[in-house]
């Protein structure tokens, strides 16, 4: 039997790192841990975790992740959110090391950044969209590749209005119909932002031009995306709506872990649907493919803006409608930072910069 794979995991106290840690626990086999950091949102179970798994490096912030990161070992797992994670993913690859990539923002703002530094087969994916596709595209050459096809739930608003939406808590936007998330992640999937950042991560990430990346929603989240081959197949990947697989797989890539997570049950009766993404009452996607047709900084601006925006609406400061209007407000503004072939600090001043037009805007209200 081979040694277990060495794995640091960044974000260890959020969902994706906790559920790794499960996995570790379920597999000590296969996988060692010698690397753990955290936000420090949750000092108390970072405290435990390093006390049980006792890795060679550990530490609280952005700081001791890009450290981490940037260690020997086999596979770093970045469950990081939001664009802080983008120093460590860089760390990662500079390092050669297998990057198992939860922490979609750092590919998005980073964009030929990060690809350019990636070594082929550098980044697996751990987006459950983008494993699925991962996965799928097995069963043919990329030159057969007609068009990926993400799956979205639509959401606990799926059905509803632009209007009917206007009037959205934080609390409803928080209730997810199939997964528990934090609250950046939770609300960009009630808005879908979430969705057109996988879109522009699944360009950046397969090669593929957004016109041939679509998005359809499929509620029961069953299966995960498709890809379309030039003799009219479609494969997709299918599975129980959580994270154990694309996350086993990132660390274990190219093999499978036994029983990560239990299969359909195929006894049963089931109804699946699919129906197109309204655009009317959910732009957050279209908008996202202009800012991703653009590149450059536009990503990141896209991204920056609506953490911020995110912030403000469970703050009370603006609507749920707003957090979309912001953010295409923030993109098309006077003096928006648009550096077509960007270095590292262009980033992270194009999103110092989108944060602070965001927090302007969302301070003085919306109409």
């Amino acid at each position: 039997m081979s040694s277990p794979r060495d794995v640091v995991i960044l974000g260890s106290t959020g969902s994706i790192g906790t559920q790794a840690l499960d996995l570790v626990r379920a597999n000590p086999d296969r996988f060692r841990v010698v690397g753990l950091t955290a936000g420090g949102s949750n000092p108390e179970l970072f405290e435990a975790q390093v006390a049980e798994f006792r890795p060679a490096r550990s530490g609280l912030g952005e700081d001791a992740s890009v450290e981490a990161a940037g260690m020997a070992c086999d596979v770093v797992l970045n469950g990081i959110t939001g664009a802080v994670g983008l120093r460590p993913t860089l760390a990662a690859l500079d390092a050669g090391t297998t990057l198992a990539l939860a922490n979609k923002e750092s590919l998005i703002i980073g964009g030929p950044l990060v690809t350019a530094r990636a070594k082929p087969g550098q980044i697996v994916p751990v987006d459950s969209e983008h494993s699925a596709i991962a996965q799928s595209l097995r069963a043919g050459s990329r030159e057969e590749v007609r068009r990926l096809v993400l799956t979205a739930s639509g959401g606990p608003f799926r059905g509803r209005t632009r209007e009917q939406l206007h009037d959205v808590t934080p609390a409803e936007a928080l209730a997810h119909p199939n997964f528990a998330m934090g609250t950046v992640i939770t609300t960009n999937s009630a808005t879908l932002v979430n969705k057109g950042l996988e879109v522009i991560e699944a360009h950046l990430l397969f090669d593929v031009p957004f016109d041939r990346i679509d998005v359809v929603v499929h509620p029961q989240q069953l299966i995960h995306s498709m890809v379309e081959f030039s003799d009219g197949a479609v494969v997709a990947q299918l599975g129980l709506p959580t994270m154990l697989v694309p996350i086993s797989l990132g660390m274990g890539w190219p093999e499978r872990v036994p029983d990560a997570e239990t299969p359909i049950d195929w006894t049963r009766a089931a109804d699946w649907r699919f129906e197109p993404l309204d655009d009317d009452a959910f732009p957050a996607v279209r908008i996202a493919r202009e800012a991703g047709e653009r590149g450059g900084t536009a990503p990141a601006v896209y991204n920056a803006a609506n953490e911020v925006c995110v912030e403000a609406f469970h703050a009370g400061r603006i609507r749920f409608t707003d957090i979309v209007e912001v953010v295409s407000r923030v993109l098309t503004a006077d003096g928006v930072p648009l550096v077509v072939e960007p270095t590292v600090d262009d980033v992270l001043a194009a999103d110092a910069w989108a944060r602070a037009e965001a927090a302007r805007i969302t301070a003085e209200g919306t109409s």
